[in-house]
């Protein structure tokens, strides 16, 4: 088995920590970090040789990862043993997590604002609550319109309009459409 090259084990190191970051078990990170660098498709044995990991926990962070849809399941010809690959455009990979912590996250949270705003206020304190949420549900609302539009771009697309940022944002200022606020705070 090869060793891991500085490189790659600093970038694995760090995309663990990381990940405890991000909500993830850091083993998970480590193993997805693993599996995006590796130039060849790894087994659950191979990453746990590479890792220095149990096999039970290999195979727990392979089953995370695939829920998450992060790597995918291969399998090589006259061998019976399963693979795994990850995408390696970072655009994909950034899709993928947006779209997986849309589905965990923020589809809960709408569908309780909802529920809660057709509630009747029984108080005061309710009614202002509830206008407190009315105004969480309509910028969540908004921003999963914009979200979902951007989902629909190609990767070139959103690279330009990303690079257009700062433009069209003086571009705004110069248009009197835009306010900016000092300290990026409103």
């Amino acid at each position: 088995m090869n060793t891991l090259s500085p490189l790659m084990r600093s970038f694995i190191g760090h995309f663990g920590e990381m990940g405890s970051r991000w909500g993830i078990n850091r083993t998970v990170g480590q193993i997805y970090a693993l599996i995006f660098v590796s130039p060849v498709l790894l087994n659950a044995d191979d990453i746990a040789a590479h890792l220095e990991f149990s096999r039970g926990n290999v195979s727990m962070g392979l089953k995370e990862l695939q829920a998450w849809r992060l790597v995918k399941l291969k399998h090589l010809p006259g061998d019976r043993r399963e693979y795994f690959e990850a995408p390696t455009d970072a655009w994909e990979i950034f899709r993928t997590l947006a779209e997986e912590r849309r589905r965990r996250e923020i589809e809960p949270t709408l569908s309780m604002l909802r529920n809660a705003l057709l509630e009747t206020p029984a108080s005061d304190d309710d009614r202002i609550a509830q206008e407190r949420m009315r105004g969480m549900h309509d910028l969540i609302e908004m921003l999963m319109t914009w979200f979902d539009d951007v989902q629909r771009m190609d990767a070139a697309t959103l690279q330009q309009l990303m690079k257009m940022g700062s433009k069209v944002q003086r571009l705004l200022e110069f248009t009197g459409k835009v306010k900016v606020v000092a300290g990026g705070k409103p």
